[in-house]
């Protein structure tokens, strides 16, 4: 029986147009795979509409996503809508970041 090929992680950043930190994060995510060694995409995914943001639960741009699943959402505070988010984690963001791209690609590798 053959060997089943490794699931590869899927990476996404989810914003709103009027978001002055998604390409900054996005640009964070390249490095941290690139540092990692990692060769995944990085979606990018718009949020267009307060209505959109209820049913995707954005709670706020950006919002980063591994394997569709946002590693910070209990951390969260508020509602779903158009808005800038303010991660709550100890340090930088891209420290946050990195870790949560480290775990959730870390699992594809092996």
């Amino acid at each position: 029986m053959e060997e089943a090929a490794p699931r590869r992680s899927r990476v996404t950043v989810r914003y709103f147009d009027g978001c002055p930190n998604w390409r900054t994060t996005q640009r964070w995510i390249g490095e941290v795979l690139s540092d990692l060694g990692v060769d995944l995409d990085v979606a990018l995914e718009q949020v267009g509409t307060p209505e959109d943001a209820e049913r995707l639960h954005f709670i706020g741009s950006p919002t980063l996503l591994v394997d569709g699943r946002d590693p910070f959402e209990d951390r969260a505070a508020g509602g779903y809508g158009l808005s800038c988010r303010v991660y709550r984690t100890p340090g930088a963001r891209r420290v946050a970041h990195e870790r949560a791209v480290a775990r959730g690609s870390s699992r594809s590798l092996r």
